[in-house]
């Protein structure tokens, strides 16, 4: 099995990364514009549409609002085990670290998902930064 741990600073407070993460039906909307074109949530699996035509279902798992953390896993795909968490640290200054952790079979898959993790931390960085800095 593969897993891939990314984590990542957010110049934004803790509460507010929280708060758009376990947003689970916007993720196009509130956490990774650019990246996720569209996502559709109904029961407890979300459709999630990325800017490259791939077209991922994902169940949720666990919405944690006292760990802020946040557990899915694919329903179908290319990968034939995946499942993966998010979870939210408070980081200096009253900043925010992002803790990605990915688990998939069969091994092979790291590269590709590697590469999507890596362009998705960008962009959920930079929807989230972008959007905290705005006068609400």
């Amino acid at each position: 099995m593969a897993t891939i741990y990314k984590i990542f600073p957010v110049q934004a407070s803790p509460a507010f990364v929280w708060d758009a993460i376990r947003d689970v039906g916007a993720v196009h909307l509130r956490l990774a514009q650019g990246l996720v074109k569209n996502t559709v949530f109904v029961g407890e699996v979300r459709t999630v549409s990325y800017f490259n035509g791939i077209v991922v279902q994902e169940r949720i798992v666990t919405v944690s609002d006292e760990l802020r953390r946040l557990v899915y896993a694919s329903v179908g795909g290319s990968a034939s085990h995946h499942n993966a968490s998010m979870q939210v640290f408070a980081g200096p200054d009253e900043t925010a670290r992002v803790l990605w952790v990915t688990d998939l079979l069969p091994e092979e898959a790291k590269v590709p998902f590697t590469q999507m993790i890596e362009a998705g931390a960008a962009a959920i960085q930079k929807t989230l930064e972008s959007a905290f800095r705005k006068p609400r």
